[in-house]
């Protein structure tokens, strides 16, 4: 079911001229991928290191430490991949194995983390916006446009680990816009966050469409114009205009 949100302005397709997609848990999703790396870096810990292997056989214990770094390091807040090579480091540091293992064990863990399976709408969607707007990749992860295979779709792309800051703030979501040579009221932001995506994008002056595809009613306080179960209602929404 597509939707406008009770309380929202009514979407203005007439004025979008091109869309900025978010990555993670819009065009796949991000924690079966996230599973399969962490795995990945296991099996490789278990064989370089494996006092570190140990520590960590429950993942919940390295997403602890990630979180542990996370605090004590805010100025890595925006770069997902710099924290996580310190929390390797640091489970590396706390079972007595050799920090230096941290940059290739990132690897191991990183390379897998591309490796996502896309939702089945995802390609048709991009086809078909792709044909129709310049598309903007909008992202505080750190997937990558071109090893995660989508590139081919965007005209640009904006990490937060590469831009110093991401979602909610305005300035990635200004940025997005320029980078297409337009103003952000002139582009509609799609993303899966209430917070990060439509509110983000709502303060920065843009329309936001936010994607739920799991009916989780909407909490947050400004309401997106659009309201989409998937891309493909995404697609049927524009398609009008």
């Amino acid at each position: 079911m597509t939707s406008a949100a009770p309380g929202a302005a009514l979407l203005d397709v007439k004025r979008i001229q091109a869309i900025s997609l978010d990555l993670d848990d819009t065009l796949w999703p991000v924690w079966p991928t996230i599973e399969r790396a962490e795995r990945a870096l296991h099996d490789w810990l278990q064989r370089h290191a494996p006092r570190t292997a140990d520590l960590v056989t429950d993942p919940k214990v390295l997403r602890e430490l990630r979180e542990a770094t996370a605090k004590e390091r805010s100025d890595l807040a925006h770069d997902l991949s710099a924290l996580r090579r310190e929390s390797i480091r640091g489970a590396l540091r706390r079972a007595g194995d050799d920090e230096a293992l941290a940059d290739p064990a990132f690897e191991v863990f990183f390379a897998e983390r591309q490796r996502v399976t896309l939702y089945d709408d995802a390609l048709p969607a991009l086809r078909w916006l792709s044909e129709r707007y310049p598309l903007v990749a909008v992202t505080n992860g750190n997937a990558d446009l071109e090893r995660t295979g989508v590139a081919r779709w965007f005209r640009a792309g904006f990490s937060a680990r590469a831009f110093g800051s991401g979602k909610p703030h305005a300035p990635i979501f200004r940025a997005a816009a320029a980078a297409v040579g337009l103003l952000p009221r002139d582009v509609l932001h799609v993303g899966d966050d209430a917070a990060l995506d439509v509110a983000g994008a709502l303060d920065a002056g843009m329309q936001a469409a936010w994607l739920v595809r799991d009916e989780r009613p909407w909490e947050a306080g400004a309401r997106p114009q659009l309201i989409v179960p998937n891309l493909h209602a995404l697609c049927v929404a524009l398609e009008g205009r």
